[in-house]
């Protein structure tokens, strides 16, 4: 597979942007979404682009592995490949999902003050289906629960009820980008504010709240 794909996005300034892939480059972009999708405490940004381009790109192996003949030993090996990807893809939105039902409160809200041009934590299908959740848990605890207290005790606070995600967590992660003066926070209270450089190619284990921004811009990755 060597044709180019075609990925829509946006800038550093939000401004919208084709970039070109190649299949290989679109599968790896999908891997490493999938990695820090699974060792971030948060949600991270919406990748509806690359879902979509994946999602098309196994129609068009599958239609390859139509035409070819059935005696070619390629197509045991791409079989393969296809179900490794498939794997990810879904392991990718399982996760995003399992993430959404642990934090629904926390994840619309962070929705509904995102500040205008900022890239949104959830795709319009992720945030229908938050919305919905978030709608069937209120009607559950009123129908089973609520309704059984004092009238002062029948409203309940899910941004207060529902814990948030951790971002004070520790998680692995590998510098893509060299990184200068990045700010850490002390642990303790008799400690101090430092900074320090991440090296290009580095593995560190850190708290994820300090380079949860590097996350976000693919300097770093999780590992």
């Amino acid at each position: 597979m060597t044709e180019e794909l075609h990925l829509a996005g946006q800038d550093s300034d939000g401004e919208s942007e084709e970039v070109v892939l190649t299949p290989a480059e679109l599968i790896e972009r999908l891997e490493q979404a999938w990695m820090n999708e699974k060792f971030a405490p948060e949600l991270l940004e919406s990748k509806p682009e690359i879902v979509e381009c994946v999602m098309e790109q196994l129609d068009h192996m599958e239609e390859n592995l139509k035409r070819a003949k059935k005696e070619d030993l390629k197509i045991s090996i791409h079989r393969m490949e296809m179900e490794r990807i498939r794997y990810v893809l879904s392991s990718y939105l399982r996760c995003r999902l399992m993430k959404i039902e642990k934090f629904f409160p926390h994840v619309l809200e962070k929705e509904k003050t995102r500040p205008e041009g900022e890239p949104s934590s959830l795709s319009p299908e992720e945030f229908a289906f938050a919305k919905e959740y978030m709608a069937h848990t209120e009607t559950y605890l009123k129908n089973v629960a609520l309704k059984h207290m004092p009238p002062n005790l029948q409203k309940v606070d899910l941004l207060r009820a529902v814990p948030k995600p951790d971002l004070d967590s520790y998680v692995f992660l590998r510098v893509k980008e060299r990184q200068e003066n990045i700010l850490v926070e002390p642990e303790a209270e008799e400690q101090k504010d430092y900074v320090i450089d991440l090296e290009e190619g580095s593995q560190h284990l850190i708290r994820y709240r300090t380079i949860a921004p590097l996350v976000a811009s693919g300097a770093v990755h999780l590992i």
